[in-house]
């Protein structure tokens, strides 16, 4: 039946009303609060063998847009992150045709060595799924050794959406949903928190979203290992989508059946960077509670079209939080 319902609510025409449900709920689970992060954003490659429709950011080995970081560069804006008050590190990349296991795991040891006192929240299922495959170990073991070098949390990216027949048109050569849940469930078994997230406004039905949403739902009701949702709003730009931009009543309307339908979930993400400051801001009211963070420097989304700042000083985070109404409050254990 709640598939059903979720259904109906994306179908409801009056998204005031399912936004006003959500509030609801937000504010039951964590009044008037917002939650942020000092972050900072790190992707050592865009370079990537995956070559899925719906990424700007990604680049094949040679082109001219194509960049690494070694090890002394990763270090270098880590420093540089933690001298403006960074207390996490979030970390996402291509995955990079010469690079071994070895070379991603130094990255998450060799920050812990040097910044013990950082947050560090790396790689996503894709990206775990890539590692057990090039070490030839299990998910749960490549996880487990990560978390020995210090990784504290994973990000929800490469969710997408599960359907398989959409997901062959956006993303093909990425893991299926099956394993993208069977990673984080395996992080749940080792206590390591992680995100999920879904990207929409692609080809996408609300039928696909519904679908999505309960997979993740039942996941969190096995393991309740999830931290926080992130609903991704797609940005076409410099894609291989031919897709129109999404109205910012859409986006509300889905950020509030999110919530509603996830309230096993502690916290619905206003991700700023892909909705801009403004519609993040009155997504507050409709379930989110969550503003991410500082971020410094986003590459991913806005090399798909996003305007949003590359980054928020935390005086400008709390000054949008409160503009909005709500009351800011530092957090980052896993989100």
């Amino acid at each position: 039946m709640l598939g059903e319902d979720g259904v109906a609510m994306f179908h409801d025409s009056d998204f005031h009303t399912v936004g006003i449900a959500a509030d609801e709920l937000r504010r039951k689970l964590h009044g008037n609060k917002t939650y942020y992060a000092v972050n900072a954003h790190i992707n050592p490659t865009n370079v990537c063998v995956i070559n899925c429709p719906l990424c700007a950011f990604a680049v094949k080995a040679g082109n001219k847009r194509a960049y690494l970081l070694e090890i002394d560069d990763i270090l270098q804006r880590v420093q540089h992150a933690a001298d403006f008050g960074a207390k996490q590190i979030h970390i996402v990349s291509g995955i990079h045709p010469d690079k071994n296991y070895d070379w991603y795991r130094n990255i998450i040891f060799q920050i812990h060595a040097h910044f013990p006192e950082i947050h560090i929240k790396a790689w996503t299922a894709v990206e775990i799924a890539h590692f057990a495959k090039l070490s030839h170990q299990s998910v749960k073991a490549v996880l487990a050794d990560m978390q020995s070098c210090g990784l504290k949390s994973l990000p929800g990216g490469g969710a997408e959406i599960f359907n398989e027949e959409v997901r062959k048109k956006i993303a093909a050569n990425k893991i299926n949903a099956e394993k993208y849940l069977e990673v984080h469930a395996a992080a749940h078994q080792l206590g390591i928190p992680t995100n999920a997230s879904m990207l929409f406004g692609h080809l996408e039905t609300p039928e696909h979203q519904v679908e999505h949403l309960l997979q993740l739902r039942d996941l969190q009701d096995k393991t309740g290992g999830f931290d926080c949702f992130v609903p991704l709003v797609f940005h076409p730009l410099n894609t291989q989508l031919d897709v129109e931009d999404i109205s910012p009543q859409e986006i509300l309307h889905t950020i509030a059946v999110c919530r509603l339908i996830l309230d096993n979930f502690p916290h619905i993400k206003a991700y700023w960077v892909t909705l801009g400051e403004s519609l993040a801001q009155i997504a507050l009211s409709y379930g989110a509670d969550d503003f991410d963070g500082t971020v410094f420097e986003e590459r991913i989304h806005h090399e798909a079209g996003s305007s949003s700042p590359r980054g928020l000083t935390v005086q400008r985070l709390t000054e949008l939080i409160r503009g909005a109404g709500f009351e800011p409050v530092e957090y980052y254990a896993g989100g």
